[in-house]
């Protein structure tokens, strides 16, 4: 039994090759292997696999390709193109992994013939399918793979397999992601979450797909730079969550939407909220969360020119870093102060903030030439 032959006798394929191999018996071409004879070859491709991992590991990458490529060629033989493809798609996840920008060639090309052969079928082969797209996703062609799954996803459809169906707009979506197509993204995890919304199954389930949804999509349009999209997500959750009674999650959230507001030029609702996020934060003691919604709570009063206001949260803010024991927050915060209290020409006050935060600085050995500068720009200032 023999192998295809190659087209470029110059450069001849090596998943092509047409040598006999000791691992085939002497049958015509047109002769099947019997059970037996498939069975020992299986386990001798088994153990050729081994051997080239072996090699590979040892440093001898060429003889671990050479021996990976003859697998490839005797799974043919075999007639399981499932296999076939598996054994491509981590072959060539390798070969990618080390560069082997020949061997990636080689095997997309013997992969797209495979896929070729498959979609001239009648029928769907579905395990044949989600082996394709799996390999395609393992050498990095992204384009290949959702070609793939857009065929499993339209069977899938056509079958009322809504179980395939979200499996596959699930691998679809984290595939969108790896390659930061956040648009396509989008789209998917939207049908996620409209099937997740729509469908009728265990409560609980339910709410947990919903959530989970719900949370990479925030997640998407933020890397999108898309806040009025991102928004009503962040507080759908916001409102599961208060369902729930799960309010330990709420004030990341109430920090993240009044970014969002703050993105979107509507200080109002920003500074409403990051007062919520604090007031919720600090009664569930979570200071750091406490913190982070002063501070951009402060600097709204300062662009929106209400330094009095911004120094009230520095000093609810100094109550917080105080509490946590944060003593590089302290110093940092005091720096803002002080340096308010200066931009307003109110020089006693910026003096005594400077001082504190020096004190600090001295004693956490860390930004004292900064704070004896301040002092002396203050003292010069207010000569």
């Amino acid at each position: 039994m023999t192998l295809s032959q190659s087209s470029d006798n110059d450069n001849p394929n090596p998943l092509e090759l047409t040598a006999p191999d000791p691992l085939l018996p002497s049958l015509s071409p047109e002769e099947p292997l019997n059970p037996s004879e498939r069975s020992r070859l299986k386990q001798a491709l088994d153990e050729l696999n081994a051997e080239a991992e072996a090699e590979f590991n040892a440093g001898n990458q060429s003889k671990a390709f050479d021996i990976w490529y003859r697998e490839i060629r005797l799974r043919r033989v075999l007639g399981d193109p499932v296999a076939e493809v598996q054994t491509l798609g981590t072959v060539g996840g390798v070969a990618w992994n080390e560069n082997n920008k020949q061997s990636v060639q080689l095997i997309t090309a013997r992969l797209e013939e495979i896929q070729q052969e498959n979609e001239a079928e009648d029928s769907i082969n579905l395990p044949l399918l989600k082996a394709l797209g799996k390999a395609y996703e393992q050498i990095r062609v992204p384009g290949q793979a959702l070609t793939v799954y857009d065929q499993i996803l339209a069977d899938a459809r056509n079958q009322d397999d809504m179980a395939t169906v979200e499996a596959t707009l699930k691998t679809m979506g984290e595939l969108h992601m790896a390659w930061f197509d956040y648009p396509k993204a989008a789209e998917t995890y939207e049908e996620l979450l409209a099937q997740a919304l729509n469908q009728a199954q265990n409560q609980r389930e339910r709410i947990n797909e919903e959530v989970a949804y719900l949370q990479q999509l925030a997640y998407i349009y933020d890397q999108d730079q898309q806040p009025d999209q991102a928004l009503p997500k962040k507080q759908q959750l916001v409102d599961i969550y208060l369902s729930q009674g799960n309010d330990t999650q709420i004030p990341a959230l109430k920090i993240a939407i009044a970014s969002d507001y703050n993105s979107l030029n509507q200080p109002e609702k920003a500074s409403q909220t990051y007062q919520e996020a604090y007031s919720l934060a600090w009664s569930l003691q979570q200071f750091a969360h406490a913190s982070e919604a002063l501070q951009p709570l402060a600097e709204l009063y300062l662009t929106s020119k209400q330094p009095e206001f911004a120094l009230q949260v520095y000093e609810v803010l100094l109550q917080v870093e105080q509490q946590s024991y944060n003593y590089y927050g302290l110093m940092n915060t005091y720096d803002k102060i002080g340096q308010v209290y200066l931009d307003m020409n109110n020089y006693p006050q910026a003096l005594a903030a400077f001082q504190k935060g020096l004190d600090l600085a001295e004693s956490l050995q860390h930004r004292e030439a900064y704070f004896v500068n301040k002092i002396q720009l203050v003292n010069r200032q207010n000569l």
